[in-house]
């Protein structure tokens, strides 16, 4: 598999990605290094820029981290325990059994999941595990800015998302996930935004980047809109997203 063939939806939003891309909760991070055997190795296929691959460096001695877009590695900070490389999530070069956890950050649902379990079976050692992580669509305390975002993701831009979308709306669980589901805790991201940080981060989406793309542009409309409902645009504001999480041992 060839680096033209993924599905390239965030290379053109590379730096905006990396700005404006919310952090995983510790929480989260240190649930996934004790689901692995060992800490030797864990692989973070789909890393981006690296979101993930940095917290995951603090518990495990090394982390491989690929991504088939060379945009999303070039904003990524190095990091001494840190390999970045370009590769597909369906071929690496990964050795054989080397690898004790699998992790997936917003990226499963874009594989070629057959051929990237394989992959998985072939670079993981015989107790390791492998844990698919990805985030809905982002709630407020303001009940009128909630309101308004979700008639900007399902009615502005429904039909420029991707179809692979529809597994995040549907929270994995009609991914193929050909493993013994694990049980699994809640999550959430937290964290607090200005209008301009909201902004920035809607610009990340790949619907409003295929929308601009054919001439539409829905924030131009929503941004005056949302401005109202905040009254102090640079004031945080609390904002969360449920996180969605799959985890299985590879050997179960």
């Amino acid at each position: 598999m060839s680096e033209v063939d993924f599905k390239d939806h965030f290379s053109q939003g590379a730096t905006g990605y990396a700005i404006y891309r919310p952090s995983y909760p510790r929480e989260l991070v240190q649930w996934l290094a004790e689901l692995a055997p060992a800490d030797r190795c864990v692989w973070d296929c789909g890393c981006g820029n690296g979101q993930l691959s940095r917290p995951l460096a603090e518990y495990f001695q090394q982390v491989i981290a690929t991504d088939a877009s060379a945009a999303q590695i070039a904003e990524a900070q190095p990091h001494p325990r840190i390999a970045y490389s370009v590769a597909p999530a369906e071929q690496t070069t990964i050795e054989e059994q080397s690898v004790d956890l699998v992790v997936v950050a917003q990226a499963a649902h874009w594989f070629d999941l057959p051929r990237f379990y394989r992959e998985v079976k072939r670079v993981a050692r015989p107790e390791a595990a492998i844990a698919l992580v990805s985030y809905g669509l982002l709630e407020f305390e303001s009940a009128p800015v909630n309101q308004a975002l979700h008639a900007l993701y399902s009615e502005d831009l429904g039909s420029y998302w991707p179809a692979e979308r529809r597994y995040i709306d549907n929270q994995y669980r009609d991914l193929l996930f050909p493993f013994r589901d694990l049980p699994t805790p809640v999550f959430t991201i937290e964290t607090a935004w200005t209008l301009a940080e909201l902004r920035g981060y809607l610009q990340t989406w790949s619907a409003t980047q295929k929308a601009a793309a054919a001439g539409f542009f829905p924030l131009a409309t929503l941004m005056p809109e949302l401005e109202a409902l905040w009254q102090k645009p640079d004031e945080k504001k609390r904002v969360r997203w449920p996180i969605i999480l799959r985890a299985a041992k590879l050997a179960g």
